[in-house]
């Protein structure tokens, strides 16, 4: 049973929402964030990396950023440009990229239920990635940056969706990398019961993105429960930032690995190496990504070529099925000495929105050999999560990315 609620949002003034909106804060590197605030008094970036508005030699984690946030958080709300709601609501947010829609609810969720796996995983998290968005919520007493989770699509929430999409929507902006942003507020009374039971039904949810988000959010509640040894359980900090989604609406694209040298290895013993683990076709100098599952396109030598793994690779178990798996355990690790892929310097990852000629590039520069991965399904997703399982690192890359500061949600009011 998933306690999925409505709760009261803090959202951008009226035809602020296209100036406010800002993709997730892990996206930027210090300089490259810095760059994109510059001279923008309205961007939610300023809050969610407040660093940028501090002299370089400030520490990105130093006490005086988080201090940053908070004076601009409270600053925003006080001039009227964040507006907080006065009542209640679940409310929709829609994303179209290349014409292709994604209808998710915005609500909070249980921390309980993330607790007791009702909201299942499928990644490890880091303590010192977990550090700094501890330390931000906990600054704000607020979520800035909505956890993108999945659910098994459900009519009754798809009928609630599709009758409020039928009205006037609250935004409706086109982002500077083309993503179309519209949302809409619930506000029927019935309909927030429909959506809500429709939750409470469900014995699974599921993180498809944002993990160590999901996780500092829930150590901020505890923390704040510690912290106020009366409560009840319904307390705002309780509760978590979500976008949720249903399943047959995601696209999970590919998500690519580079390898800096060859180990050691000829380009001709390589390509022998992959012929005894498969079958392999030369493509030429055009790019093509692969078709199907257990397909891999490689790049080396300024040749594409077609790989196939061999039916003996294959596996039934949840994890070792995963194409990356293969790629990781039959040729990555025994040719390339790729031990670890999250700590191994000989390996980069290149998310699929970046496409094809980006491998190129990299192996025209600073690596020796790409291979361009089919997409991971969110059948297997669920399916490793469901096994309480976890998948390799960088497995899935979703794409269009949730923006922040179109709803915040304060964890203490």
């Amino acid at each position: 049973m998933a306690d999925i609620l409505p709760f009261y949002a803090i959202r951008p003034k009226k035809g602020l929402e296209s100036r406010i909106a800002a993709l997730p804060y892990d996206v930027y590197n210090r300089a490259e964030a810095k760059a994109c605030v510059e001279g923008d008094e309205y961007s939610f970036l300023r809050i969610d990396r407040a660093e940028t508005q501090l002299p370089d030699d400030v520490d990105t984690y130093d006490d005086a950023v988080y201090s940053k946030a908070e004076e601009l958080f409270e600053d925003m709300i006080s001039k009227g440009d964040l507006v907080k709601d006065d009542r209640k609501n679940y409310y929709i947010y829609e994303l179209t990229m290349n014409e292709r829609s994604q209808t998710g609810i915005v609500a909070v969720a249980s921390i309980d239920d993330y607790l007791n796996n009702v909201i299942k995983k499928h990644e490890n998290t880091r303590a010192d990635k977990e550090a700094d968005r501890i330390r931000h919520v906990d600054f704000l007493s607020a979520q800035t940056g909505p956890i993108f989770l999945a659910y098994k699509s459900n009519e009754a929430i798809n009928e609630v969706v599709k009758r409020t999409k039928e009205k006037a929507c609250d935004y409706d902006f086109i982002s500077d990398d083309g993503i179309r942003h519209r949302g809409y507020t619930i506000s029927d009374p019935s309909d927030t019961e429909i959506i809500s039971k429709a939750f409470k039904d469900m014995d699974s949810i599921y993180i498809a993105d944002g993990h160590h988000r999901c996780a500092s959010a829930v150590k901020v509640g505890l923390k704040r429960r510690e912290e106020h040894p009366d409560h009840k359980g319904n307390e705002e900090f309780n509760y978590f930032l979500s976008v949720l989604f249903p399943d047959d609406q995601l696209m999970i694209m590919d998500y690519n690995r580079v390898i800096k040298d060859l180990n050691g290895h000829t380009p001709d013993e390589v390509l022998g190496f992959l012929k005894k683990k498969g079958s392999l076709k030369k493509l030429g100098r055009e790019a093509k990504a692969p078709g199907h599952k257990g397909e891999v396109s490689v790049y080396l030598e300024n040749e594409w070529y077609s790989y196939e793994f061999a039916d003996e690779l294959r596996s039934d178990d949840p994890v070792q099925s995963l194409d990356v798996s293969v790629l990781q355990n039959e040729i990555l690790e025994p040719l390339f000495g790729i031990k670890d892929p999250k700590t191994d310097p000989g390996i980069d990852f290149v998310g699929g929105i970046r496409g094809l000629l980006e491998l190129e590039r990299r192996v025209s520069t600073d690596c020796r050999i790409a291979f361009a991965m089919y997409p991971t399904s969110i059948g297997e997703l669920f399916r490793v999560a469901d096994n309480n399982l976890l998948m390799p690192p960088k497995s899935t890359w979703f794409e269009p990315k949730l923006r922040s500061g179109l709803y915040i949600h304060e964890i203490e009011r």
